[in-house]
């Protein structure tokens, strides 16, 4: 056994005992399973939704994508700090109505707001199929992360299959208590990685990061620019607004705020995450450095990036340590993800079907639920395809689109209609799905744009025929009551 499998194992090992441990003293209700009984201190929620941005997305595809695409990556230092500053007014407003109503998912706030059970269940289906992606994203991560760390002597498909019966165990036993007991030693071994990495790589290979840079624009001329064409300043401001937008729609995020035991604890982590961000730009100094020291890599290979100069630099042993901080950026975001997928077709598309289930019935569903998502997941991500920021681009237009009617539910209890809410959501999701599937750009679908805007994200296109939906639904439907209500008057 080479020393790189002994700290491998070390971090599934303490994955699996922190995940099930954390169930001790609970009675392990919905509430409790999904959102930690309401009972999160500041430091705990920190590590939950700060802990969403440091997943296998960055550890691997952040680094990755500074190598293959180079001045490209910027996006992720936007949309890594922006959206804790929306946080500060978006969230604590969810929070007190999710506690006054004794909400657990995301589709249970616009279900009450809107007086909606079935749009409960569409915004449900709409997180699940943005999660599932997300999901397959940590399981790529994670049978790269493990197969390249071992040198092989553990395959990327036996690391997948692993990591997913560690999850799937300790969220059906633990919940979302398991991932904040675990997250507590992912950020710690991930910042010590992260920025061990980030400054010695550049340090030992080029002399430091300004003769880093200046190598790479030496060899590779405009590689730390944005492109006239493609990834432009358009793209990179389109993309941020995007991300932006849709980080507090994803469902793991969404619930992770009903955890906090008071709203001060929402305000208070606004003002620390962006600085916490940061950490993100030792990331890309990751993949920058292996710009010349290992070239060659395309395609998805790109996500291989940081191992692959590790590799080529560290002992195995040391390797080891970097491969366990990788494996807890795929098992405690992995498991955040699957409890929420699991809640949210249990109490949000099974209840609405079997209207006189009890919590503790609905509970049990869920707990049932996440092995079979897990194993659907994996099934996925055995299937291959796309790189890592790929997927989690695609997924982003998918939770972004539920971002207006939230808006509109948070300013006005009767800004929109029922029915607008539905249409605009559908309408979105539908364009997203389209875009997806036939791979088309801004440029292709609106040839007559002038070239500056050809280049807009194209979840921001969704976006935009979203809420012209959700404007003309709304006056629509709103005068076609107002008619009825007059001619019910007349009569």
């Amino acid at each position: 056994m080479n020393s790189a499998l002994i700290f491998i194992f070390l971090a599934v090992a303490l994955a699996l005992f922190l995940g099930i441990r954390a169930r001790r003293g609970k009675d392990m209700s919905l509430e409790q399973w999904a959102v930690g009984g309401r009972g999160f201190g500041a430091a705990i929620v920190f590590l939950l939704m700060a802990g969403e941005i440091y997943t296998t997305f960055v550890f691997l595809g952040g680094s990755g994508y500074a190598y293959g695409h180079g001045a490209g990556a910027y996006y992720l230092l936007g949309y890594g700090s922006l959206p804790f500053i929306l946080s500060y007014f978006l969230l604590p407003p969810i929070w007190r109505y999710a506690k006054e109503h004794g909400l657990i998912s995301q589709p249970d706030f616009f279900a009450s707001k809107f007086n909606s059970r079935w749009l409960g269940v569409l915004v449900a289906v709409v997180g699940f199929a943005a999660l599932v992606p997300y999901l397959v994203l940590q399981l790529k991560g994670l049978g790269i992360i493990v197969s390249v760390s071992s040198y092989s002597a553990i395959s990327s498909n036996q690391g997948v299959l692993i990591g997913a019966i560690v999850v799937a165990v300790y969220v059906a036993l633990s919940g979302v208590h398991g991932s904040a007991w675990t997250s507590v030693v992912k950020d710690a071994l991930v910042m010590f990685v992260a920025v061990f990495l980030g400054l010695y790589l550049p340090y030992h290979y080029y002399g430091g990061v300004g003769d880093m840079f200046a190598a790479i624009e030496k060899a590779k001329p405009g590689f730390l620019a944005l492109r006239d064409v493609g990834e432009s300043p358009v793209w990179m401001v389109s993309t941020v607004i995007l991300s932006t937008l849709g980080f507090y729609m994803w469902p793991h995020m969404f619930m992770a705020t009903y955890t906090a035991k008071r709203e001060e604890v929402l305000r208070r982590n606004a003002f620390v995450l962006p600085i916490y961000q940061l950490m993100l730009l030792f990331i890309l100094f990751v993949g920058f450095s292996a710009v010349l020291a290992v070239p060659g890599l395309t395609g998805g290979d790109i996500d291989l990036a940081l191992f692959k100069v590790s590799l080529k630099t560290f002992d195995p042993w040391f390797v080891g340590v970097i491969g366990a901080a990788g494996i807890l950026t795929a098992l405690v975001p992995g498991s955040m993800i699957l409890m929420t997928a699991a809640t949210l077709l249990a109490n949000n598309v099974y209840r609405p079907l079997r209207p006189h289930s009890s919590d503790a019935h609905v509970a049990r569903v869920a707990k049932w639920l996440a092995p079979a998502i897990m194993a659907l997941a994996v099934l996925f991500t055995l299937g291959g395809g796309q790189t890592i920021v790929a997927l989690l681009l695609m997924a982003y237009a998918l939770v972004t689109q539920l971002f207006p009617v939230l808006l509109a539910s948070l300013i006005g209890k009767h800004l929109v209609t029922r029915t607008a809410a539905f249409a605009s959501i559908i309408v979105g999701e539908a364009t997203v799905a389209w875009v997806s599937l036939t791979r088309k750009s801004v440029a292709a679908l609106f040839p007559f744009l002038p070239d500056a805007l050809k280049d807009l994200n194209v979840g921001i296109v969704a976006l935009v025929f979203n809420v012209v939906t959700l404007v003309a639904v709304t006056l629509l439907t709103r005068r076609t009551a107002g008619a009825a209500q007059l001619s019910t008057d007349a009569s």
